[in-house]
């Protein structure tokens, strides 16, 4: 679950917005997440597999999201 947007990029000029919490597709961002079960992770600078994520909507079993761990 994203429990809330820290700040969104402006891809045209690479400045954080923050304030905005309105995600749309391919919005680049950082979040912070809360999940039901306890996660084993990296960062994504030690360690690229265990520190990117996916986020699936179980319902349909659709991908919603791609992230990294920092």
């Amino acid at each position: 679950m994203i429990k809330g947007v820290t700040y969104k990029y402006n891809i045209s000029t690479l400045d954080c917005i923050s304030g905005d919490s309105e995600l749309k597709m391919n919005d680049i961002s950082k979040v912070k997440i809360r999940t039901t079960k306890l996660l084993m992770t990296d960062s994504y600078r030690e360690n690229r597999t265990t520190g990117s994520i996916n986020l699936v909507y179980d319902a349909i079993d659709e991908t919603l999201a791609a992230g990294i761990i920092v």
